[in-house]
């Protein structure tokens, strides 16, 4: 960090300068967001959520009597207010875009057991609070995005969760974990609809590029790790097989 450059704050954004680009974080902004939950003391936590963890919420537990110890939270704005720290927090920190995710689902009836893994996603931050976006100081026009999907991860709704990000060169520029509006019986088909969204991401990119005055080097690559939804984007003979799927995600036959 010594040949950081000029460090200016924007929006409680720092901005430092460095031979490798402009890096920006919410290093204080985190800082007192540790210092008010009162875990200044705490041991660092070196992942936001545990793996496959499946959170349910009130009206769930109450129908198959899960509750167990759990308990609502009392004071519901006390949730409410770190998540929307946390959120604004993401705005630098895209590695807890999911767990935020998660977590503002449950916004309207939190139980203790939310609060407990929200306070743990802050432990997380305490971890590296200077974390956040570097903007390579290499010039490129590639644009590329990858995408992936938690096939029916929500054990409440049996939704799939979508999550993308998208690069400019060695920058990242635009990420989000989304679950989908609608329950898909088969992972090509969240897969697709996750591709779908993305390139609607994409093509709303390109043009906001290009009124700014910059050429993009296409065409933009999507990598997605889903054999059939590939397929069915590069082929319209398998548009036949997949009639049960809105038409407006088959758009993205016609970006190709």
């Amino acid at each position: 960090m010594k040949d950081l450059g000029e460090l200016k704050f924007f929006f409680g954004i720092e901005f430092a300068r460095s031979h490798k680009g402009i890096l920006m974080n919410q290093r204080k902004y985190a800082l007192e967001l540790v210092s008010e939950c009162g875990l200044g003391g705490a041991k660092p936590s070196i992942s936001p959520l545990d793996q496959n963890m499946k959170l349910t919420s009130v009206e769930y537990d109450k129908l198959f009597d899960k509750q167990g110890h759990d308990t609502e939270l009392e004071d519901i704005r006390l949730y409410q207010r770190l998540i929307g720290r946390l959120l604004y927090l993401e705005i630098t920190r895209r590695d807890i875009s999911y767990a935020v995710q998660v977590l503002s689902q449950f916004m309207n009836a939190p139980q203790q057991s939310h609060y407990d893994i929200a306070l743990r996603v802050v432990k997380y931050i305490k971890n590296c609070p200077g974390q956040g976006l570097l903007m390579s100081s290499k010039r490129s026009r590639k644009v590329s995005a990858f995408c992936d999907v938690d096939w029916a991860s929500c054990s409440v709704t049996r939704k799939s969760v979508t999550g993308f990000c998208i690069k400019l060169g060695d920058s990242m520029i635009s990420w989000k974990s989304k679950k989908q509006s609608t329950v898909s019986r088969i992972s090509a088909e969240v897969e697709y609809r996750s591709m779908a969204n993305i390139v609607a991401e994409l093509t709303w990119i390109n043009g906001l590029l290009e009124e700014l005055g910059m050429q993009v080097d296409l065409p933009m690559e999507l990598y997605c790790d889903n054999k059939a939804a590939i397929q069915i984007a590069s082929n319209p003979m398998y548009h036949e097989r997949t009639k049960h799927i809105k038409i407006n995600c088959h758009f993205i036959r016609e970006k190709l």
